[in-house]
């Protein structure tokens, strides 16, 4: 769609797209894109026999996709890309790319060190589609961005739950045709954010050297984000919340499996019960959206953090005596409350930092959080070979740490409004 036709309103848009609306149309964008993301490990189970892998070695499959994820979002933040190129079409090229790197490993893939490589260039991917997503949000509905968030990352959980689902409809059929409906899933959404374009409330696209810059005056990088006390507080309780978030979602299937939900619920299925656990937190994010509009952001978030550190904690302490029904609606809670901060943080981060530096500052809190779950995934898969389900002891002091970094940075933030030569 041309800029013309952004400028006159989301009526202008082709019929379909014109119903949803543009929040709902990206969010289900984004469901499509981030299929990719969690795909192999729809096919853990047929990996670990097939290649004769360990959980940890599974670990270092989705950290691959992690760090594929960290270099993608440091060349968009550094590389100026979110603030050069129009969002839509970052979006629709890496949509592209990640559904054929997705095939690519589906097809091409003979053992572990193949299918790394190749669900690294996925991750790459998924950096223009994540955080990019969360631009074109803000540029189509800055007046209502955390409820607008909200949708966008329910969609991404809905995502990365998606893959589960699919394994368990698709039981039968090997784990290839399952990935490769993640790539066509992938490449729909693709065509879903061509069709919609950018939105009218973000600054355009600046060239590199922008010749109306004739003052000398310093252009905003992406670090003066971080100089706003109210940025550095929302980042700090969404990097503790990335602690735990990724390595949760990874390991899922593996509490199910060593606990005695998959012996009581087998009509089910491992997959079905990951797909519950990891999805109903799509619902976490719409509550918490809703929320937002009422009690704030940052109430939501920090609320959401301590919930699901309190659902960590109770279930390392007390798996062994819970029954299969108060173990299954502790995950359930665990799943809809761990994700639910997600995007209120974000919101809160886009809220606080220049409107110029959006889409660059977006991009370097998901790489340093991204960073962070490549830590705890591989700490949390590696420990799990030894002690089992202890293992999710690691994930506790991510939330402790969030919320105690998010009142620091708050407490400061407060001094510097109340007195600004304390900045």
């Amino acid at each position: 769609m041309t800029s013309g036709n952004v400028e006159t309103g989301h009526l202008s848009l082709p019929w379909p797209l014109r119903w949803l609306g543009p929040v709902a149309t990206i969010a289900i964008a984004q469901l499509f894109g981030t299929s990719l993301w969690f795909s192999a490990n729809s096919a853990t189970e047929d990996l670990m026999i097939s290649w004769n892998i360990s959980a940890a070695d599974i670990g270092w499959l989705t950290n691959a996709v992690q760090g594929g994820f960290i270099l993608g979002t440091l060349i968009v933040a550094f590389g100026g890309l979110a603030e050069r190129y129009r969002a839509s079409l970052i979006f629709v090229c890496c949509a592209i790319a990640g559904a054929l790197f997705n095939a690519c490993f589906a097809w091409l893939s003979d053992g572990l060190a193949s299918a790394m490589l190749f669900r690294f260039l996925v991750g790459l991917s998924l950096a223009g589609i994540y955080p990019v997503g969360m631009k074109l949000i803000v540029s189509w509905a800055p007046e209502r961005t955390g409820q607008a968030l909200a949708q966008l990352v329910a969609m991404l959980t809905l995502g990365t739950a998606l893959p589960h689902l699919l394994r368990q409809m698709g039981a039968d059929l090997p784990w290839q045709y399952i990935i490769l409906a993640s790539s066509g899933l992938a490449l729909l959404g693709a065509l879903v954010i061509h069709m919609l374009g950018d939105g009218p409330h973000l600054p355009k696209p600046r060239k590199r050297n922008d010749p109306a810059n004739t003052s000398g005056e310093r252009h905003a990088t992406v670090l003066d984000a971080f100089r706003v006390n109210r940025f550095r507080a929302a980042a700090f309780g969404y990097f503790g919340h990335m602690w735990e978030l990724y390595a949760f979602w990874t390991v899922v299937p593996l509490l199910v499996v060593n606990t005695m939900l998959a012996g009581e619920y087998p009509q089910l299925g491992v997959s079905g019960m990951a797909f519950g656990i990891i999805g109903v937190g799509a619902l976490g994010c719409l509550i918490g959206g809703v929320l937002s509009r009422h009690i704030g952001s940052a109430k939501v978030a920090l609320g959401a953090l301590a919930c699901s550190g309190i659902c960590a904690l109770v279930f390392v302490l007390f798996w062994r005596d819970l029954s299969a029904v108060g173990l299954g609606l502790l995950l359930l809670l665990w799943g809809a409350t761990v994700v639910a901060d997600s995007p209120q943080f974000s919101a809160l981060s886009a809220q606080a930092c220049p409107r110029e530096l959006v889409g660059a500052a977006l991009a370097i809190q998901n790489s340093i959080g991204f960073a962070i779950t490549v830590v705890s995934i591989a700490a949390t898969t590696a420990l799990f070979d030894f002690v089992g389900l202890d293992a999710a002891w690691l994930l506790v002091p991510g939330p402790i740490v969030g919320l105690l970094g998010f009142a620091w940075a708050s407490r400061q933030a407060i001094k510097t409004d109340e007195d600004p030569s304390a900045a």
